[in-house]
């Protein structure tokens, strides 16, 4: 390694495979194997193939083929696999929507994304949302699949029974198909000729935290290297032998990744959950067993949080954490249930998604890991990013490796913007250290200006951690008389636990300089969260806009 940059092991290339060959092969070499796990309905990967092949049959029909963007509007359900494949099979791109979303944010990246048929599930609050689009005439045709059909049988009589406000009655008419009728038709799609390292296999949307969302071009060259890539820098990841739990939405770039299309890639059974509920993870846990918890902090908190008194997790074997930084205590308090190191990892959705790791033999606190195999990291002078900062030094992460994304789609302007000599400017602050293992200190976005001091709320994050009493923290920058912006902290407090706002500022005293110390901490019951359950900013940052507006 130089003096500015982490070549992990740029002597690995990655073999650009089309993302479908992924499925095809675990079909061929693991029939028979469970595939899926879905609240106690198992289904095996020769099933699942055959189910991908007739709906991609079926999405032909329709006219998907190259260049056609097709919608998946799922929580997580054995639709999520098979019309993920069967929509890349019939040569088209899937687009990736978050049910949860409002109205409004669907109709804008349904526009932008050119998506006119979409696939979701017969639960009246997405299809309500999905109908309003239908008739607005931003969709054509809508594939709706059967909640119900996807469940076991008692637990589909209960659903019936008890839960059938839920379901939305689907019309009739041409613009509706259900998925017994997709599937209903030819076995087989007609071959398509997929170019891996052209051809785009998703439209992953990123900076909705941030900015106005735009769709990251990840082709399947990007996707399959990334995959290839995890799988180099873990070797002891067994094929046809692990349990992957998927309560992480799949719709977002690191379960899609790190779930389902790693799940496939090694024949594991994808123990699918279609949303966050503790009491049902915990019993589904105890009742699969699995080997491996892809998570982020929170989730391994409140895992923590929800186990029993001599709980044994050791049967989980691999814990990778992304999306937000892991404190050292969480990270002990789950290994003492599980005896498994949590590794860190960081990413983007540019990045198909992940960049980094740690080692699973020499984890550093603090630290996100060593770059991928045939991964380059760099660390830039974000005001003149031509120029490339000796090791030791912050400055902007930019990234280069054959899981980097061709570009934004439709978006040339701010491709451009986001490349520099070829490498991906990731807009985020670390710095690299002698081993070349990288510490992120922060987004740009969210660097607070302090009269003229930078600071970095990640910083004053991670002192809170250290209190004992602190699970979550967040900080923001406040409008500030004197000082221009002003930090402010928000937390919460651990079961069981007191502190007050008071005695939390003064043990951040020890902790942080004078200029990093918050103008005042707020502790609350919960603070905001992403579908994927990272800690988010944004809320609160439009809740102190509107009290300075007021």
């Amino acid at each position: 390694m130089d003096a500015t940059a982490n070549h992990a092991d740029v002597d690995f290339v990655a073999v650009p495979t089309p993302l479908i060959d992924l499925l095809d092969d675990a079909a061929r070499r693991f029939a028979g194997r469970p595939a899926i796990d879905f609240l106690g309905r198992g289904q095996t990967w020769g099933t699942v193939a055959d189910l991908a092949d007739r709906a991609a049959a079926g999405l032909q029909a329709l006219g998907v083929g190259k260049g056609v963007c097709v919608g998946l509007c799922l929580p997580n359900t054995p639709y999520s696999v098979i019309l993920y494949f069967a929509i890349l099979k019939a040569g088209g791109t899937v687009v990736n929507f978050n049910p949860l979303y409002t109205e409004r944010e669907l109709a804008g990246q349904i526009k932008d994304s050119g998506t006119r048929i979409m696939v979701t599930l017969d639960i009246a609050m997405i299809q309500a949302k999905i109908g309003r689009l239908v008739d607005q005439g931003l969709l054509d045709r809508v594939i709706v699949c059967s909640m119900v059909a996807a469940l076991p049988l008692l637990k589909a009589l209960l659903f019936r029974a008890f839960k059938a406000r839920d379901l939305a009655a689907v019309p009739d008419g041409e613009v509706y198909l259900r998925f017994d009728r997709l599937i209903a038709g030819a076995a087989k799609p007609k071959p398509v000729v997929i170019d891996p390292v052209q051809d785009i296999a998703v439209l992953q949307y990123t900076g909705g935290t941030t900015g106005t969302p735009k769709a990251a071009m990840l082709t399947h060259a990007n996707i399959t290297a990334n995959i290839q890539q995890v799988l180099a820098a873990n070797p002891t990841i067994g094929r046809g032998t692990e349990r992957i739990v998927g309560v992480l939405p799949l719709f977002h770039v690191f379960a899609m990744t790190g779930v389902m299309n790693l799940g496939v890639a090694i024949g594991a059974e994808l123990i699918l959950l279609p949303r966050l509920d503790m009491k049902l993870l915990m019993a589904t846990i105890a009742r699969k067993r699995p080997t491996m918890l892809p998570g982020v902090p929170t989730l391994y908190t409140a895992i923590c949080n929800a186990a029993g008194a001599g709980m044994d997790l050791s049967f989980i074997d691999f814990c990778m954490s992304g999306g937000a930084p892991m404190s050292l205590e969480g990270m002990e308090r789950f290994q003492r249930l599980s005896r498994c190191p949590i590794l860190e990892g960081y990413g983007l959705s540019e990045t198909s998604p992940i960049v980094t790791t740690t080692p699973p033999d020499r984890v550093k606190i603090g630290s996100v890991g060593r770059a991928l195999p045939g991964t380059i990291v760099e660390i830039r002078d974000p005001d003149h990013p031509e120029v490339v900062l000796a090791q030791g030094a912050r400055g902007e992460i930019c990234v280069r490796g054959p899981q980097v994304m061709r570009g934004y789609y439709h978006r040339p302007a701010e491709t451009a913007a986001s490349f520099v000599d070829g490498a991906l400017r990731t807009g985020d602050i670390g710095y690299l250290d002698e081993d070349g293992y990288l510490f992120i200190v922060d987004r740009i976005k969210d660097l607070i200006l302090c009269g003229g001091f930078n600071v970095y709320p990640r910083v004053i994050e991670e002192a809170a951690y250290q209190h004992a009493a602190v699970q979550d923290a967040v900080a923001i920058g406040i409008p500030d008389a004197y000082r221009g912006q002003a930090p402010k902290l928000f937390v919460t407090l651990r079961p069981g636990t007191a502190a007050t706002e008071a005695e939390i500022l003064e043990f951040l005293q020890a902790h942080l300089n004078r200029i990093e110390i918050p103008k005042t901490v707020e502790i609350r019951e919960s603070l905001p969260k992403t579908m994927v359950g990272k800690l988010s900013k944004k809320e609160l940052v439009a809740e102190e806009m509107a009290k300075v507006q007021a």
